[in-house]
Parts: structure tokens; C-alpha cells; sequence
């Protein structure tokens, strides 16, 4: 949590900017991150449980959510502009595995990749907890994030 003293001072974002936590001139100035999921339940049932399960883990109201039930047309038709090939990379290998759904998340300027992964990791977990899984059912996925410009994985 940033205190509002340092929201306010572009020089505590420039840091981060410098870094590729966040955007900088190449790239955009809010969070992005991408959870690949596998889930038994369709996609209209999913769609139906997430304002229920962003309620329930107070996901901030202006972070921004797509979900898809084919992961490589989102990724392929560049659905979110800062599609990268190493992204394109972990949404075919998502695919080769069978993963179902992709949920794209984009925050508001000045959030970085790793705190809106933290978000979607919310999401997934309350997920996880809801009717959209059976019990004992496991769970498969991960979360990607771009960080200092390399994708990563969401520990």
C-alpha cells in the first residue's frame, strides 16, 4: 500500500517506471497480468460468480477484467495492445495443457504488474472456493505478469 503523500509524487512512480514494474514511454502506466485457469464449469457460469467473488475479496472497482474461454484467440488477436512474445509463448503452452480460460486483468494507472497479479490471485482464489469447483477438484493455472521486461510467474 502506497500512502497518498507518495501517490501524488511523480518521482516515487519514475522509480518504479525505470524498473518495468509499471509502464514507462515503451509501454503502458497501469497494471497488466494474465491468469490461465483451468475450470470444469462453463464460461457463462464463471462470468456469473465473478462480481459475487470480487465483492467477496474487495477487488478494487476500477481494475478491469476479461475473461475468454480460448486462451490463444485473446492473446492472438492482440485483445489487450501489450501482447508480447514471450506472453504469446505462455498462452500456447497454457494451451497445449488443456488450460480452458484466460482472465486478463488491467489496473488503474500507477498500480504495478505484480499488485494486479496479487488481485488476480485473489480472484482465483476465492474462485476456488466457490461452487465453480467441486470438492477435492484440483486446481490448475497460473498467473503471469511482466516484470523489469521479462514474463514471469506469480509465486
Amino acid at each position: 500500500m502506497v500512502n497518498d503523500s507518495k501517490k501524488r509524487d511523480s518521482r516515487y512512480w519514475d522509480k518504479w517506471k525505470a524498473s518495468g514494474a509499471i509502464g514507462n514511454i515503451n509501454g503502458p502506466d497501469y497494471g497488466e497480468a494474465y491468469a490461465f485457469f483451468d475450470c470444469k464449469a462453463p464460461i457463462t457460469q464463471i462470468a456469473q460468480e465473478i462480481p459475487t467473488i470480487r465483492e467477496l475479496v474487495k477487488t478494487p472497482r476500477r481494475l478491469e477484467l476479461l475473461l475468454d474461454e480460448r486462451v490463444m484467440p485473446l492473446i492472438g488477436n492482440k485483445v489487450l495492445k501489450h501482447v508480447d512474445s514471450e506472453l504469446a509463448e505462455i498462452a500456447l503452452e497454457a494451451d497445449d495443457a488443456n488450460i480452458r480460460y484466460v482472465l486478463a486483468a488491467r489496473s488503474p494507472q500507477n498500480v504495478t504488474n505484480r499488485q494486479t497479479a496479487d488481485e488476480l490471485a485473489a480472484i482465483l482464489n476465492q474462485a476456488y472456493q466457490s461452487p465453480l469447483y467441486a470438492d477435492g477438484e484440483k486446481f490448475r493455472g497460473e498467473i503471469a505478469y511482466k516484470d523489469r521486461g521479462r514474463d514471469v510467474f506469480r509465486d
